[in-house]
This record gives structure tokens, sequence and C-alpha cells, in this order.
């Protein structure tokens, strides 16, 4: 039996029922902003795409721990 998904991972099911999109590509545009701060990307997603605050929050945590390999 699988763990339970934690962290920012857990609001991704979410995101792609709610936002019609899947994961990877909330995942691209973080990684091809011109933004690179956490608080920048999250109010960007929220501004320019229309996410929320905690969906945002995690798509941008998630990914920005991937590029530095935690």
């Amino acid at each position: 039996m699988s763990a339970p998904v934690k962290g920012p991972a857990s609001y991704f099911p979410a995101i792609e029922k709610k936002y019609g999109r899947p994961v990877a590509y909330w995942k691209d545009l973080i990684r091809t902003a011109p933004l690179t701060r956490h608080r920048e990307l999250v109010g960007w997603l929220k501004t320019e795409h229309g996410l929320g605050h905690g969906h945002a929050s995690a798509l941008v945590a998630h990914t920005r721990a991937e590029r530095s390999g935690h």
C-alpha cells in the first residue's frame, strides 16, 4: 500500500480539477516565467492565471524544490 501524498503535491488533484489543466502545464509556466522569487511567482499565478493563493503557493513550492534538488 502506498503512503498518502503529503506537502504541496497533495493539492495537485484539486488543482487539475478546478483549473482544467495538468500540473505539468502550471509547472512549465513557472519554470519559464521571468520571475524567480516565491512570492512574485505566487502573485503572478493569482493575478494573471486566476489561481487561488494556496494552489499557486503549492505549485511554486513544489516546482522550486525540484529545481533545487530537494
